[in-house]
């Protein structure tokens, strides 16, 4: 059994690598806007000059991985993925924690939405695949059997729920304009943060019911009221999605951060002006 659900994983575990590393390719290749590189996965935890050469290092090792999988019987070959996957694990966990503003980039700029349980979840799916194939030490060019069939197709279907990308190449598709570009209403960004838990947290500090300012920065929605103690608070709404991400910060009179929320998000604060 476990051999035939690590024969399905292989070409799964392959053909995710390949696409990640074709798509990063072509987004680190092509013209984007100033920056928009640095807001995809790890590129934002180094300077912004060096953020497309670390895309196109991303895809190059992606694309030894898939080729390693496929052409080299080595326990090397098969355990370098188990660690790659499970490194970008932690980092889109760390990136969710630290930087909720940004992208995980899984696959180019396709992969701009912020990252979510959805990724991180998807991450640790491959990873289990990646130990399967290398526990049971399965190599080379797969072959779809009957056996293998459908576990690759459940294979394919659990990571595809686990895409949050689908809802962009939907979006996409249909020639809606990007999540910067979409209009949003202040009043409906206003009511998604109301129904927020980040809203309850901090709701009974809150001396004001309306914002004493507010602005918006590409696919983010930014509202201050002002809170006890001569503070404020910052509420920032993502633009995008059923259930939008929503992080808060509190900002002291000197315009430090007094307190984060309990994802431990400053960085959030330390990016963004207090007043438009």
């Amino acid at each position: 059994m476990l051999s035939t659900i690590a024969a399905a994983a292989l070409p799964i575990l392959v053909v995710t690598l390949a696409l990640g590393g074709v798509a990063k390719t072509a987004t680190a290749g092509r013209e984007t806007s100033p920056g928009a590189l640095a807001r995809l996965g790890p590129a934002v935890l180094m300077p912004e000059r060096f953020a497309r050469a670390a895309t196109y290092a991303c895809a190059l090792v992606e694309f030894a991985l898939a080729a390693g999988l496929l052409v080299v019987d080595h326990p090397a070959a098969r355990w370098l993925p188990v660690a790659f996957f499970a490194v970008a694990t932690y980092v889109l966990w760390d990136l969710r924690r630290r930087r909720p503003d940004v992208g995980c980039g899984c696959f180019g700029d396709v992969s701009d939405a912020p990252v979510g349980l959805r990724s991180i979840g998807r991450a640790a799916a491959l990873t289990a695949m990646a130990a399967l194939v290398a526990a049971v030490g399965v190599t080379g060019l797969p072959h779809v059997t009957v056996e293998t069939a459908p576990w690759i197709g459940g294979g394919v279907a659990l990571l595809l729920a686990l895409s949050p990308e689908i809802d962009e190449v939907v979006s996409r598709l249909r020639h809606r304009a990007p999540c910067e570009q979409r209009p949003m209403p202040p009043g409906r960004a206003l009511s998604r943060l109301r129904g927020s838990g980040e809203w309850r947290v901090h709701a009974g500090s809150l001396l004001a019911d309306e914002p004493s300012d507010m602005w918006r920065e590409l696919c983010w929605r930014f509202f201050v009221f002002p809170a006890q103690g001569d503070a404020e608070v910052v509420f920032a709404v993502h633009l995008s999605g059923r259930r939008p991400a929503v992080r808060a910060v509190v900002v002291g009179a000197d315009g430090r951060v007094a307190a984060t929320d309990d994802r431990g998000d400053a960085s959030l604060r330390e990016s963004t002006p207090v007043s438009a």
